[in-house]
């Protein structure tokens, strides 16, 4: 008797996605920041004969601890660890001080996984391998393995890199690279390839020569055998010949430098092998110190804070003046920023002689948490940037432009429109007009359409017909005559941050994504962050919201970080932004509003992102004001200053 087959689960799959067809150009196509995206679950799968072959990466950590000379109780850094294989297997042979840092969100989570799953003791963060804000002269060992040095579009960039791990490495500590051997690849790399990736998927690859002939570029065309294409993809990497790392690395200050042949990746697929194919191994010991100045050490950075005044009226807070709880916001901010010792810090919040304070300042920057704007008048936040833009004073976060293009909602949302982020259906109505065309759509949203901390988004803001939405216009008219008032759409999905910290020129480095939760919230209220969720303690929005890390799939984050990296881009941020969306009742994430000097306090949005990572307050204020400090040449202009010092004193 013939017993009936059980029947396949139906297989998962991407949805299919364009193709760009034949391109005759590959370098035409190519992201200057490719590798903001590329690093995903399907790099994972297109290369994981290589980068999830063991014995590679036992042999990869044979080179490192032999080339380095690295003991168990060495510091040693992955830069750009990827999923953190080098680091695991360090941690396997009882290495127990080893740090991974990699740009890649979901590389990084992985390798945190995969540590848990091990009981492997790792720290893994994310970081630009530019900029990833450690310590300086803490490491004995960093590494550079996996073909994971050279993405960028132009070798200034891998400079920074390299003179970023010099700052790293302590004086007796080795660099260790491992780059494909560009003097064989560019005579010896293959066209066109393809190969199956698993049972459903195979993978097409071009490739050609730049035109500077430096870089190889690459492009990928991934394919589901039902579904068709899932990825079209395009990256690069420079050529690097033994000749010129050498001369970079020497240009950089590193010392000694050893070549120690090449090595060819095993494969479980034994195809093509691309740029794994014949690399170098290079160590090197880490750039000498410079002489001490007769005069000692660098002095400390001369900070100034400056703030709101307690002292005045402040109709955003609540009773309309400044409150324990902000009180209490200022207390945490100086205990915070008392801890880290690089600083001298000063604060000035007397807005009564704010000008002649500023104008006699000498300081080498000021850290603006003046978001409560001059004479705590909100539409006067850009004010203080502007009288030191005057007085040519360097200070954080936005300037005078950035805060008024972001304090027009309107505004941000045609921009936001026109690089293809989406937003919600908007109605905008002047000051004082009687004649506006009311939307149909309910439930909807009123609320100002300038302003800031949620002032005229209450709980009776969403309205669910004409007659409701009448009532709060005039209601919105009547507190703010002169402003215009905003109706839209009513986001019923999840409600999301993004908060970044860097600069575009620098690097933009993304905080763990952040989602409100209000399921504890009691039926009956809207699902909004209103101002009874910021101002009023006793409000069940203030008790009963809460938030935490966001567990998006990689390609929703990457898209929303994307979005946030060109607002950030186009509207003039600077240092730290945060940027708010929300999902429609289909799922489709739209911007709500963009903020570039966001809420720095210590129970805010922006320090609880930082929290899911394991950074602390006084972390998080470190690194906006060393984004800061890297924008302006903060310690380039001190290190002169110290070097004129002593001849300044025979003087």
């Amino acid at each position: 008797m013939a017993i009936a087959s059980k029947p396949k689960r139906p297989r998962r799959t991407p949805p299919a996605r364009s193709c760009l067809g034949p391109v005759a150009d590959l370098e035409s196509h190519l992201p200057s920041e490719w590798w903001r995206k590329l690093f995903n679950a399907l790099y994972v799968k297109t290369d994981g004969d290589v980068v999830e072959n063991a014995e590679n990466t036992r042999r990869d950590v044979d080179f490192i601890v032999s080339a380095a000379a690295v003991q168990p109780h060495s510091q040693i850094l992955d830069l750009c660890c990827g999923q953190g294989r080098h680091c695991l297997e360090l941690a396997r042979r009882g290495f127990r001080n080893v740090t991974g840092v990699d740009r890649s969100r979901y590389l990084i989570r992985l390798a945190r996984k995969r540590a848990q799953a091990e009981g492997l003791q790792v720290v893994f963060k994310e970081g630009d391998a530019r900029n990833p804000r450690l310590n300086e002269a803490s490491y004995d060992c960093v590494a550079i393995m996996g073909n994971s040095f050279g993405y960028f579009s132009n070798q200034q960039d891998d400079e920074k890199v390299l003179a970023t791990v010099g700052k790293l490495l302590r004086p007796s500590g080795q660099i260790v690279l491992d780059i494909t051997d560009g003097g064989y690849m560019a005579e010896h790399f293959d066209r066109r390839s393809w190969e199956w990736i698993d049972e459903h998927h195979f993978v097409c690859r071009e490739r050609s020569i730049s035109q500077d002939k430096e870089r190889l570029i690459s492009r990928e065309v991934i394919v589901n055998d039902e579904t068709g294409v899932i990825a079209d993809q395009f990256y690069a990497e420079r050529l690097y010949t033994r000749a010129s790392i050498s001369k970079l690395l020497e240009k950089c200050g590193f010392r000694n430098i050893r070549h120690h042949g090449t090595t060819e990746a095993l494969s479980d697929r034994d195809q093509d092998l691309g740029m794994m194919a014949r690399r170098l191994l290079i160590s090197a010991d880490a750039p000498q110190l410079p002489a001490r100045k007769p005069r000692g050490k660098i002095r400390q950075i001369d900070l100034t804070v400056v703030m709101g005044d307690p002292r005045l009226p402040d109709t955003v807070k609540l009773n309309g003046q400044f409150n324990d709880e902000d009180h209490e916001t200022i207390r945490r901010l100086k205990d915070a920023l008392a801890e880290m010792p690089n600083y001298k810090v000063r604060y000035l919040d007397n807005h009564a002689t704010l000008d002649r304070d500023l104008s006699e300042l000498k300081t080498d920057l000021v850290l603006n948490l003046c978001d409560e704007g001059f004479n705590n008048d909100p539409f006067k936040e850009l004010h203080v940037p502007a009288l030191m833009e005057m007085l040519e004073i360097p200070y954080t976060g936005g300037g005078p432009g950035a805060l008024a293009a972001c304090y027009d909602k309107g505004l941000v949302r045609a921009v936001a429109q026109s690089l293809d982020v989406p937003v919600p259906l908007e109605t905008y109505v002047r000051p004082g007009d009687q004649g506006a065309t009311l939307p149909s759509v309910f439930p909807a949203l009123l609320k100002p359409n300038t302003g800031d901390s949620s002032q005229g988004i209450t709980k009776d803001a969403v309205v669910d017909n004409e007659r409701a939405l009448i009532d709060y216009l005039e209601r919105l008219k009547t507190q703010f005559p002169k402003r215009g008032v905003l109706v839209q759409e009513f986001l019923t999905g999840a409600e999301y941050s993004v908060s970044l910290i860097g600069n575009p020129d620098q690097g933009l480095r993304a905080l763990p994504i952040l989602e409100v939760d209000y399921s504890r919230l009691q039926d009956g209220l809207p699902r909004i962050l209103g101002y009874e969720s910021k101002w009023e303690p006793d409000s069940p929005y203030w008790t009963q919201v809460k938030y935490h890390e966001a567990h998006l799939p990689d390609h929703i984050q990457q898209q929303l970080i994307e979005n946030s990296a060109r607002l950030f881009e186009r509207l003039g941020c600077r240092d730290y932004a945060r940027f708010d969306f929300r999902a429609d009742a289909k799922g489709e994430i739209k911007l709500l509003e963009v903020n570039p000097n966001p809420g720095w306090c210590w129970d805010g949005k922006l320090n609880l992102m930082a929290s899911f990572q394991g950074m602390r307050y006084a972390e998080l204020l470190g690194q906006i004001l060393a984004a800061a400090e890297e924008r302006l040449g903060i310690q380039a202009k001190l290190q002169a200053a110290a070097a004129v010092l002593p001849a300044a004193a025979r003087v």
